[in-house]
């Protein structure tokens, strides 16, 4: 039985720490979602500028040249990309595997045949899985900042622009995370190229990508362009998309950091749960050993009596 007990002490023990460890993880994770979403809300006041702007472009039928024809649409060859957003660790609880498994089902309602698509993956866990199941991870980021810069994301939305105008695809999206709520988050995909009239339509009549609803103001779509359409064109274009991935990862990251908060507080009230089992089956055995040893003393001193 004092064998038995020690066990039982030692595991209390060892729960105690790891419960430290899980709960200051858990703190870490929420100060970093309450930083990120202010960065958010710094995003989308910008990002509600530029959404206006290309509103009234599209609303004008500016970006009508932008569109490919249907000769150019039928000749078009290479494969549909998909930008795919997870995380580089662990100890996230569903975030990553949620992010997959919507990938994957809309990979396989898009484009069933390998062939077909490429992966461009932002973050080592879809770079990992979509190497290990044989897919064409034609690009991968790893190593984005607990607090994405917009910055660091202009580096990837360069490479990738490159790529496209490269033909190496033909049209990309991005597959996320969307964060709802701190206990929610949702799967989203959005297309991103070609950025033709209709695509950026589909984008504004949805939630933006940081996860706040973002509403431009009615606006008219008469122009005077100065100094020209195409040049418009050449200068807001590149802020929009880089605003989209932008959006998308920070997004993501939100999600991650909630989704690993609310992981580490799981863990945490286990630990609690378990902790109060143990010391429950520990003072029952610390009980059981007294009553035993009482009862031994008992016996020994009837027995000095006869």
């Amino acid at each position: 039985m004092a064998e038995s007990m020690n066990e039982v002490k030692h595991r209390i023990a060892s729960t105690k720490n790891t419960r430290q460890i899980t709960e200051a993880m858990q703190m870490v994770q929420t100060v970093k979602l309450n930083q990120i979403q202010g960065q958010t809300a710094t995003y989308n006041e910008y990002v509600a500028k530029i959404k206006a702007v290309v509103m009234h472009l599209a609303e004008s039928h500016l970006l009508d040249s932008q569109a490919p024809s249907k000769t150019q649409d039928q000749g078009k060859k290479g494969p549909t990309a998909y930008l795919v957003i997870t995380s580089d660790r662990g100890m996230v609880g569903s975030y990553n595997s949620n992010a997959l498994r919507g990938t994957n089902r809309f990979i396989a309602d898009h484009t069933p045949n390998a062939d077909d698509y490429v992966i461009l993956a932002v973050g080592g866990t879809g770079a990992d899985f979509y190497k290990k199941n044989g897919a064409n991870v034609a690009y991968e980021y790893r190593g984005v900042s607990d607090i994405p810069t917009f910055q660091e994301v202009k580096g990837i939305v360069k490479t990738i622009t490159q790529m496209y105008n490269d033909h190496l695809f033909s049209e990309l999206y991005v597959c996320y995370n969307h964060f709802v709520n701190r206990v929610r988050s949702d799967f989203r995909v959005e297309k991103l190229l070609p950025m033709d009239r209709e695509s950026i339509e589909q984008s504004m009549s949805g939630a933006d990508g940081a996860g706040a609803s973002i509403q431009t103001e009615a606006l008219t779509a008469e122009y005077e362009v100065e100094p020209s359409e195409q040049e418009v064109l050449h200068a807001i274009l590149p802020q929009y998309s880089e605003s989209l991935v932008y959006g998308a990862i920070l997004d993501a990251k939100t999600a991650e950091h909630s989704s690993s908060s609310m992981a580490m507080k799981a863990a945490t009230d286990n630990a609690d749960d378990l902790i109060s089992s143990l010391e429950l089956k520990y003072n029952r055995a610390r009980q059981a050993a007294i009553t035993t040893e009482i009862t031994e003393i008992t016996g020994g001193q009837e027995a000095l009596n006869h």
